[in-house]
């Protein structure tokens, strides 16, 4: 029995290892972001270094790392990365007026790099990656909105950094560990009111509190 085993064993290896080393060369030649902004400026014939608003939306190849080039984009208010694979942020500065970020279904493990934005930030958009906590966060005193969807975050921990931001209002948390325990349980609501009293949606829902309402009724 173990002979077979092995040998099965044997030929998934020999299966997986190809794809794997594909997949490692198809990410090792992944797309610039100076490339991706040249082809963007192509496709929708504006000038990048003018633009407000710049979707570099699952390049082919994908775009692997946010570079240095991210800085000529000296005018952009919403810059879009989702859909690639980049697994680090970093390279925001010079982006002076970035207000949206949005980095959903990439392979971002930390959130990192946010500082050369704090003072103008006002979303974040980051479903769909890997993050375990939202340290690093603190900084973006600004920060309204944060989609934080289908990511890693386990315990409490992970969300508490948002406690330190002033005029945080609209967070989406479903699809994370803590999120499906806590709705389990039937408290995610009532534990998100109470931790974090500045939050007006939840989820993609309002937020209603018994103090403003009684405050109304009166």
């Amino acid at each position: 029995m173990i002979a077979p085993i092995k040998r099965i064993e044997q030929l998934l290896q020999d299966c997986i290892a190809p794809t794997l080393a594909y997949a490692q060369k198809i990410m090792s030649k992944g797309t610039t972001i100076k490339d991706a902004i040249k082809a963007w400026e192509e496709k929708t014939g504006l000038v990048s270094t003018e633009a407000k608003v710049v979707k570099l939306l699952m390049v082919q190849p994908l775009i692997t790392k946010m570079d240095a080039s991210l800085a000529s984009l000296a005018s952009v208010e919403h810059l879009a990365l989702s859909t690639n694979l980049i697994d680090k942020i970093s390279n925001l500065n010079g982006l002076a007026h970035l207000r949206i970020l949005s980095l959903g279904r990439n392979c971002i493990k930390k959130i990192e790099g946010l500082e050369a934005v704090a003072d103008t930030l006002e979303e974040l958009w980051i479903s769909y990656n890997n993050i375990e906590k939202l340290n690093g966060i603190e900084s973006c005193k600004k920060l309204k909105v944060l989609y934080a969807s289908n990511n890693k975050i386990k315990g409490w921990e992970g969300i508490v950094p948002i406690s330190s931001l002033p005029l945080i209002e609209d967070v989406v948390f479903y699809n994370n560990p803590i999120e499906e325990k806590c709705s389990a349980d039937g408290n995610w609501v009532d534990e998100m009111k109470k931790r974090f009293p500045t939050l007006k949606r939840l989820d993609g829902k309002p937020i209603f509190r018994e103090e403003v309402e009684n405050a109304e009724e009166s």
